[in-house]
Formats: C-alpha cells, sequence, structure tokens
C-alpha cells in the first residue's frame, strides 16, 4: 500500500542552553540531563503522567527525589507499565490512575524516535499502549531525548516501529501488516523475551503480543497508515504518537534544546 508523504510542519519555537566544557558523555548520562530538564516543568499539585523506559526512569528518580526534599508536594503520579508503578512504589510517590484523574496536567515520557515534525516512535520498551492511553489525556506531554533519536522520518532509523496485537493467530495479523506496507520494503517480526528463549513471545502488561515492523523506505502519510494499521481486527495499537508531543527535550554534546509545538 502506497501512502502518500506529509509536509513537515514548523515547530513554534526553541531554546537551547549549553553543557560545561568535560569528558564525552555517555548516552545514558545524556538521558539523565534531558530528564532533570524536564522536571523542571513539574510544579506541587500536579497529576503526572509518569512514562517507561530508561530515559523516562531518570526523571521518576528525580521526582521522587524533590518529594523527599518537599520541594514538591501533593503529586499523584500516574504510571504507563507495571516496571513504573514498582518505581514509583519505591520513591514514594503516591499513585492513581485515569479512572480517577481523566485529565493530566503533564506526562514525562522518553522515545524510541523523533521526527522533524516531532511525532515519535514509542514501545520499543513493550509499554506503548498504556503510554498512549495515558499520555494522550494530558494537557501537556514532554518527550525527553537524546540526540541519538532524532530521525528524518518515523522509521529512518531502521529499528522497530512496534505494534500491539491479540495473541490470537497473531501471523495471520503480522502478514496483513508486512502486505500493507510492502512499498516500504515492510518486514514484521515477532517479538521474543529477552531472556532469548526462542519460543516464548514478549508478552505486554495487558497480556498481548508485539509485532516489530522494520522499514526500509518512509512510509508517507503518518496518520493514514496508523489508522490503516488500527482497521486490522487483531491490531491493538500501534506505536506512532502522532501530534501528542507538546514539548521537546534533547540533550547533546552540544547542549539542552528544549522545543515546543
Amino acid at each position: 500500500m502506497a501512502l502518500a508523504s506529509k509536509k513537515p510542519t514548523a515547530i513554534m519555537s526553541s531554546s537551547s542552553s549549553s553543557l560545561p566544557p568535560q569528558l564525552i558523555l555517555t548516552q545514558d548520562e545524556l538521558k539523565k540531563i534531558a530528564a532533570y530538564k524536564a522536571v523542571e516543568f513539574v510544579e506541587s499539585n500536579m497529576v503526572l503522567g509518569l512514562g517507561t523506559g530508561s530515559t523516562a526512569k531518570h526523571a521518576i528518580d528525580r521526582i521522587g527525589e524533590l518529594l523527599k526534599q518537599g520541594k514538591l508536594t501533593n503529586i499523584i503520579g500516574i504510571p504507563t507499565s507495571t516496571k513504573t508503578h514498582e518505581q514509583a512504589l519505591s520513591l514514594n510517590i503516591p499513585l492513581s490512575d485515569i479512572d480517577t484523574h481523566p485529565v493530566l496536567d503533564l506526562a514525562i515520557d522518553g522515545a524510541d524516535e523523533v521526527d522533524p515534525d516531532m511525532n515519535l516512535v514509542k514501545g520499543r520498551g513493550g509499554s506503548l499502549l498504556r503510554e498512549k492511553m495515558i499520555e494522550g489525556c494530558c494537557k501537556k506531554f514532554v518527550v525527553i531525548v537524546d540526540e541519538s533519536k532524532l530521525v528524518d522520518y518515523v522509521g529512518g532509523s531502521g529499528l522497530a516501529l512496534p505494534v500491539e496485537v491479540v495473541p490470537f493467530c497473531w501471523k495471520f495479523t503480522a502478514n496483513k501488516l508486512e502486505e500493507l506496507f510492502c512499498d516500504a520494503g515492510c518486514v514484521a517480526r515477532l517479538r521474543i523475551n529477552a531472556d532469548g528463549n526462542k519460543n516464548a513471545p514478549y508478552v505486554t502488561d495487558n497480556g498481548n503480543y508485539i509485532i516489530d515492523l522494520y522499514f526500509k523506505k518512509d512510509i508517507g502519510d503518518l496518520k493514514a497508515a496508523g489508522d490503516a494499521m488500527l482497521r486490522f481486527a487483531g491490531v491493538v495499537e500501534h506505536g506512532m504518537f502522532i501530534d501528542m508531543a507538546t514539548t521537546l527535550i534533547v540533550a547533546s554534546e552540544m547542549g539542552v534544546t528544549v522545543r515546543h509545538k
């Protein structure tokens, strides 16, 4: 299926700050810098969406630290995964859910890819469904990445675009997804557990499987692509977060850049 390309839209504003000269920073150190910058947007009395992954982990650690110090008060966290739930509990961050708090003040999370329009690929950590549910109902969504996550187009890293699917007849669903994006050279693969057991598919917090899609070319219009995937009955959700990010924080050796939609 060939999908028409989408013209980029301008990012409305940006600012940057330089880092002091020092030794070359590791990727994890850059993630931590971006995460700490994102927490500057957090204020007392907020309901926060707490993301999942190595970058979001730094932000949650920082929120827990500020609560312990009394610099933040009356924070309620809404975790996007079981792993994040456990981390937040260990830091004594009060937790709730979107049944109780259907509108969030702010969400902070990382991303696997960010295109020039601030569209995202998420879900390589396996939590894309809950992330999209929670981050889709917040007033502000702050995305934190290091510069390695910036791509020219969605799928441009050559790494996976995750799609959460029901286990029933997953091969049928995988074949339909591969056929949908045949013009982009798509290859669909079932995600396997990290323990390396090839007979054990990765299972999400929701009891589903993940099909990872790999592209050789730009898939074009992202909204059309997403809508087409969701029309397959076996697809639960895809990992493209289109027009959801309101603020992007990028840490690089040159400093920290903040962009706003």
